[in-house]
């Protein structure tokens, strides 16, 4: 992360404004939307493939053992259809596992959130809190980190927002 301040202009207490650098990252995908029933079906079962096939261990050349869940592919904004990537971040994409897909989350500004309590609860209320805010978010690229903060108690993991 380069450079941290608060945010202007934002309802949200809970975040800062950072830069971010390009991050490729190698993961599973699915397409779905947060219109009832959609999201909270189709994300649930991402993240139980992700570990029933053990992915992590599929992943060619880890940059990093953090999880990521990235948002992307908006078709207009959280309210339309956007696909869903787990996966971590890489060194290199020269080989890409069958069934699985390469994302670049690009560089820019980003609002940074820490999702902090029980897992899913508090991610699912940091989103909650996001999508009534008054952030100018661009919809190029929103992604959760489950870094080493996930596995103390309690559990953080940061949600990172795409703004101008």
């Amino acid at each position: 992360m380069i450079g941290h301040k608060k945010t202007k202009g934002s309802k949200m207490g809970n975040n800062q404004m950072i830069q971010k650098d390009a991050v490729t990252i190698i993961g599973i995908e699915c397409r779905t939307s947060n219109s009832p029933g959609k999201g909270s079906h189709d994300i649930p079962k991402l993240w139980e493939r992700f570990y029933k096939e053990d992915i992590l261990s599929k992943i060619p050349h880890i940059a990093s053992k953090e999880v990521f869940a990235l948002y992307c592919d908006y078709e207009k904004d959280h309210t339309k259809s956007f696909s869903v990537v787990i996966g971590c971040p890489v060194s290199s994409t020269d080989q890409i596992p069958e069934g699985m897909v390469v994302k670049t989350i690009p560089a820019g500004s980003y609002a940074l959130f820490r999702a902090i309590g029980k897992h899913p609860k508090a991610v699912i209320e940091t989103w909650g809190e996001i999508w009534q805010s008054d952030l100018k978010r661009t919809f190029t690229g929103d992604f959760e980190i489950y870094g080493e903060k996930f596995t103390k108690n309690p559990q953080e993991v940061q949600v990172l927002i795409a703004v101008e």
